[in-house]
């Protein structure tokens, strides 16, 4: 099996902070804020199914109680992923 097969997805990604705005989200040691205007699914929802995140490969994040899929790419850049779910 390769190294990848064996790694801790929990150290790749975490929730660092829960506002009334939005989520900060750390991948890979690098910050990112998701604003509920642009990943309304969040919003109202539990504070132990936002932090359960994991990362399936790199790039792809995935919220298992919420069944949301993201890109890092979507995550960075929303204005470039105009499409959003009518949550």
């Amino acid at each position: 099996m390769s190294s990848l097969a064996h790694r801790n997805n929990n150290l790749d990604v975490k929730i660092t902070n829960i506002s009334i705005f939005g989520i900060w989200i750390s991948i890979r040691n690098k910050k990112i804020f998701m604003s509920y205007d642009d990943f309304p699914w969040f919003k109202d929802r539990s504070i132990r199914s936002i932090i359960n995140v994991e990362d399936p490969s790199e790039g792809h994040l995935f919220w298992p109680d919420l069944e949301v899929d993201l890109t890092e790419e979507s995550i960075e850049h929303p204005e470039r992923f105009p499409l959003k779910s009518r949550y």
